[in-house]
């Protein structure tokens, strides 16, 4: 046997091996640190200093202790938060990605308008992508795609497609699904529209895009029947309503509530106008009653659309109450009058469209139930400032300047909320919006007391300042404030349905 002070000396040995040996296995390395940031996730409400371990494209640690790791980002005096998701952003092309990178975005969906071929768009990106994508099915497209004096147009432009279509193609597209937009759908033609719904879904779509105050021919029993077939599969349906107002919100929250479909109502802001406030109570109320209907706002009194659309149709000044004067040529930047409307309502193109007061904003953005998104254009030089300023601008002058609401409210309108409405369709969005161990490694690091949108109504669109780092599933497309040249680690967002 051993002698008591034989044994002591064992036992001191074997706790000095142990305690060596703890300090190497903490200090196991990461392929990117992020070292001393202020983390804060929604979820969880974590709001501390923290070390962030990741490896591929997975959040593996996060600790008070240090972290060793091939790439390490002094995060210190920054925010380091889920990666931002727009629900709403029209610029699904990687020159439009640039400037929703440098705001922070890491995921960018279209969900409002839709695609008519949910497998074309997804393959058309898929590997080419600076942030992740995904897409509704468009109701509006599809519905003249089952009109038989359409289809051959419609097939004619879809087989000029090519593997990756260009603008041109996609202009061609646009136009020969449009025809339909003011003729009503047979309900013998129910059937058909469905049927493409459903392969829509089939092919990765995130839902139903609805906005039909783009194609007037829809009528109420066709809405009403569309969110009937969403109730049934449980797909959410995103909404542009058919006119500003209240009656219009009234409409799709009635079929919500009748069929049970799940239900987004974008731009609340652009929907109401002065109306507002009575929208985000009804809003807020069908909530309390139960009824799965959530909403967005973007921080911006003006909106923007195509001039040859149903929204200028005769009546449009009474309707949104301005006239040729707050309509702003988007290639230009002039301001319209009568001859230059009829004009450019003729040659087709796109305005933006001065009719929102700074109030109405603000109470959009306070309510704790709406959410951000952009309703960002796709890339042109003078496109809407929204399309490269809308989450800087949010977190800079109403969360940090304002003061409208706490930095974590901000965060989770940008984050977990949009993560939340999306996961019971996709159950990729679980991952996301949040900064977790296990979560998806996107994630932005911004100054608080920087961070600010430049884009303006009167120039070119620019980057905004204070986002210093964006990684989209663990690869850097924004590093030091500025865009990295080649990284493409985007990946498709898809709804629960998808077949291969």
């Amino acid at each position: 046997m051993c002698s008591q002070p034989i044994r002591s000396a064992l036992v001191l040995a074997f706790v000095a091996t142990i305690l060596w040996a703890l300090p190497v296995h903490a200090q196991e390395s990461y392929d990117v640190v992020i070292r001393g940031g202020r983390v804060m996730d929604p979820e969880t409400g974590l709001d501390g200093i923290r070390n962030i371990g990741i490896r591929g494209q997975t959040i593996v640690a996060i600790s008070e202790a240090a972290l060793d790791g091939e790439i390490v980002v002094d995060a210190a005096g920054l925010v380091v938060a889920p990666g931002f998701i727009d629900l709403h952003a029209h610029g699904q092309s990687n020159d439009a990605n640039r400037y929703q990178a440098r705001d922070g975005v890491t995921t960018a969906l279209e969900l409002e308008s839709g695609v008519p071929d949910a497998r074309l768009y997804l393959q058309g990106r898929q590997g080419d992508a600076i942030l992740n994508f995904g897409a509704t099915i468009a109701h509006g497209m599809v519905r003249t795609a089952v009109m038989p004096e359409y289809v051959p147009d419609v097939e004619a432009a879809m087989d000029a497609l090519g593997p990756v279509p260009t603008d041109e193609q996609l202009g061609a597209l646009g136009r020969a699904m449009s025809q339909g937009d003011y003729e009503e759908l047979p309900k013998s033609l129910y059937p058909q529209l469905f049927e493409r719904l459903k392969a829509g879904m089939d092919a990765g779509a995130l839902g139903i895009g609805v906005p039909h105050q783009y194609y007037p021919g829809a009528n109420r029993d066709e809405i009403y029947r569309v969110f009937e077939f969403a109730g049934e599969e449980q797909f959410t349906i995103y909404t542009h309503v058919r006119s500003m107002g209240i009656d219009a919100i009234q409409e799709v929250v009635a079929n919500a509530t009748a069929t049970r479909a799940p239900l987004h109502i974008v731009h609340l802001n652009s929907s109401s106008l002065w109306d507002i406030e009575t929208n985000l109570d009804l809003i807020r109320g069908a909530q309390e009653a139960g009824v799965d209907v959530t909403t967005e706002v973007y921080p911006y009194t003006a909106a923007s659309t195509s001039l040859e659309s149903a929204i200028f149709d005769d009546g449009w000044q009474e309707r949104l109450q301005i006239s040729y004067g707050d309509l702003q040529w988007q290639d230009t930047g002039e301001r319209l009058t009568e001859e230059t409307f009829r004009s450019y309502r003729d040659e087709g193109g796109v305005v933006i469209i001065h009719m929102m007061k700074p109030e109405w904003i603000e109470m959009g953005i306070q309510a704790p139930h709406a959410m951000v998104a952009s309703d960002g254009m796709p890339y042109a030089p003078g496109a809407h400032p929204r399309s490269a300023g809308t989450f800087s601008r949010f977190l800079g002058r109403y969360v940090r300047d304002d003061g409208a609401l706490s930095l974590m409210d901000g965060l989770r309108k940008v984050t977990l909320m949009p993560a939340q409405r999306l996961e019971t369709t996709s159950p990729q969005m679980k991952r996301k919006g949040r900064i977790q161990i296990g979560s998806d490694a996107d994630v932005t690091i911004f100054d608080p007391a920087r961070i600010i949108d430049t884009a303006t109504f009167e120039d070119d669109l620019s980057f905004s300042i204070g986002v210093e780092f964006v990684l989209v599933n663990g690869t850097f497309v924004v590093r030091d404030g500025e865009n990295v040249d080649g990284a493409r680690p985007g990946v498709p967002i898809v709804g629960r349905r998808i077949v291969f």
